[in-house]
């Protein structure tokens, strides 16, 4: 697994939405492709970030287009896909009862993970993301930044080669925000981490792409310095506000 290939491939990707006579076009072509490393994906709501990873991930069906893992289709390679898979989502779908260890471990079950080995995993997680002292506590007690933290815990279980984080740092004091980014960009350089935020900062620093969306449409994708460059700007931000700011926006 170590030395596997990594590589994924959006091919003109498009996702169609039709209701009483109304079309609109959520993602309008997207293509790229991905080696290891880790992508910020930026765009404010409505840009088709959460429609791209969804259909990535096989949550939603795509209009027309491919998503390609090492070459191949991912909705022919089933659970082969799904091993390779890790995925944060944004919204924070918990079994409230559950403790945190317990939900790891029924997570795991899902994944196919060996008891023995999903164990040795869950403790180590725990530690990582700062949860060991309240594993055993229920969810529904948590703060939105806890459970963001066991949602992180639950998409690297496995040591999946495609990592998708969907806002991954929301609800966290600004301390765990950099924890978490230093911990997100040490596990980059063997996977494929693809991480979307409204915050640019997560992403400045660590990215080694940027991926801009507008409107469902892929209108950057480059390094931050060629990006900041291109708009004679100071930093990230600069370039976000030349897409969505007054300038941006007209």
């Amino acid at each position: 697994m170590e030395n596997a290939i990594c590589n994924l491939e959006l091919q003109v990707l498009t996702k169609i939405y039709s209701a009483k006579k109304v079309t609109k076009k959520a993602l309008a072509g997207v293509s790229f492709t991905l080696g290891p490393g880790l992508y910020g994906l930026l765009g404010p709501n409505g840009a088709g970030k959460s429609t791209m990873m969804n259909i990535i991930t096989g949550n939603l069906d795509a209009t027309s287009g491919k998503v390609l893992w090492n070459g191949k289709n991912v909705l022919r390679m089933g659970r082969e896909f799904r091993r390779v898979l890790g995925y944060m989502p944004q919204q924070q779908g918990f079994y409230e009862s559950f403790s945190a260890r317990m939900f790891l471990v029924y997570m795991a079950e899902l994944k196919g993970l060996r008891k023995k080995e999903a164990k040795k995993q869950i403790e180590n997680l725990l530690e990582i993301v700062h949860l060991s002292h309240v594993a055993d506590k229920k969810i529904g007690g948590f703060s939105g930044g806890m459970k963001q933290r066991v949602l992180l815990a639950q998409a690297l279980l496995g040591d999946p080669k495609l990592l998708i984080l969907d806002e991954p740092t929301a609800g966290l004091d600004p301390k765990e925000r950099v924890n978490l980014r230093n911990y997100i960009h040490q596990l980059s350089q063997n996977k494929i981490i693809l991480l979307a935020t409204h915050v640019v900062s997560d992403v400045e620093s660590i990215a080694d792409r940027i991926l801009i969306m507008k409107a469902g449409e892929l209108v950057a994708d480059d390094t931050p310095e060629h990006l900041v460059r291109a708009v004679d700007g100071n930093n990230l931000e600069d370039v976000y506000m030349n897409y969505f700011g007054d300038k941006g926006e007209k």
